[in-house]
């Protein structure tokens, strides 16, 4: 019986006969006569077929090549399989009693990318520019050598970090640039991102009415600064990179005022100016220092709105700080 012509069309051996009676097994799949395809139109018809005719010496076309002939004009996605070297004639009854396999690998096309294939890029840290297009920061040479007039100038058109992308003023300070007293608080907020000063606002307030019981006054011997110039977004702490690049213009403006007292008002600025992490309980009570400056740590007047009870510890910090001042030769 005949073989599945639709596996031997697959194989691109096809038309292929076999003698009626025999196994169904492929011929030679190095070549064919004209003597065999005669036979096999015999067998179809239902006539005898003699003994075949010897086999020649002629060597027809190779099978493979047949096979790359038809597999090209199958698709683009059939591979043409290499041409095999002529098998010798111990290879020839084994050639014969195995069909011809033609390897076709499929070329699967990669299904489409979606937005999940792209979410492990929102775990990995935003790339750093490089160093050669990063912002360079002034030396702090540089602003040491600043005057009053000039730093202010600097710090209006400062770049150095991108708190200046989002900020409508910068908060530079302001009071008695001779003072003896200097307040410094954290980072502007709203309000003060608007005027453009310092603890403004029913926080701004509370601070005026505490200077008032030193008999002190917003601008007669006190001045005014934060540690960051710029509002941060959301009202969010200051990253360390921040603090960095805006510190040498806290330490110019210590270095020109040359304040005999510093009162640190919140946990932040107590923190980045004594480059600590303690709380405020561990830092309250005590004379630290900034660039050879006596410091007093207290409460942030806006934390004083929301915890009244703390009042009273925020004016035993203003009298150790009173008395550090006439230690140090503070006069009214």
């Amino acid at each position: 019986m005949p073989l599945d012509e639709t596996a031997l069309e697959e194989l691109g051996l096809a038309p292929r006969w076999v003698r009626r009676g025999m196994a169904a097994a492929p011929s030679s799949a190095e070549s064919m006569t004209a003597a065999s395809a005669s036979q096999a139109v015999a067998v179809q018809a239902g006539q005898a077929v003699p003994d075949a005719a010897p086999r020649t010496e002629s060597t027809p076309q190779p099978v493979a090549q047949r096979v790359a002939t038809q597999a090209s004009q199958q698709g683009a996605d059939a591979q043409a399989p290499v041409s095999p070297q002529p098998p010798s004639d111990l290879g020839r009854g084994r050639a014969a009693a195995e069909p011809v396999q033609v390897a076709q690998t499929a070329q699967e096309e990669p299904p489409p990318l979606t937005e999940d294939d792209f979410a492990w890029f929102d775990a990995m840290p935003e790339p750093s520019l490089p160093h050669d297009l990063e912002p360079a920061p002034a030396p702090r040479e540089d602003i040491a050598t600043l005057d009053w007039d000039e730093l202010a100038e600097r710090v209006a058109s400062c770049t150095r970090c991108r708190l200046c992308e989002k900020r409508t003023n910068t908060v530079f300070g302001v009071g008695d640039r001779s003072a003896e007293w200097m307040l410094i608080g954290e980072a502007p907020g709203e309000n003060e991102d608007r005027l453009g000063e310092p603890f403004v606002g029913q926080a701004g307030k509370l601070l005026d009415n505490m200077l008032k019981a030193l008999s002190l006054a917003r601008g007669e011997n006190v001045y005014i600064a934060n540690v960051i110039k710029c509002r941060p977004p959301g009202n969010r702490n200051p990253e360390p990179d921040e603090v960095a690049r805006c510190e040498p213009y806290l330490q110019r403006q210590v270095a020109l005022v040359k304040p005999k007292i510093i009162v640190a008002l919140g946990r932040f600025a107590a923190q980045s100016l004594l480059r600590t992490d303690g709380s405020i309980a561990s830092l309250r009570g005590r004379v630290h220092q900034y660039e050879g400056v006596p410091v007093i740590v207290s409460y942030h007047p806006a934390y004083l709105l929301r915890s009244l009870h703390d009042k009273s510890k925020a004016w035993d910090d203003l009298c150790l700080a009173r008395d550090t001042w006439r230690a140090a030769g503070g006069q009214r």
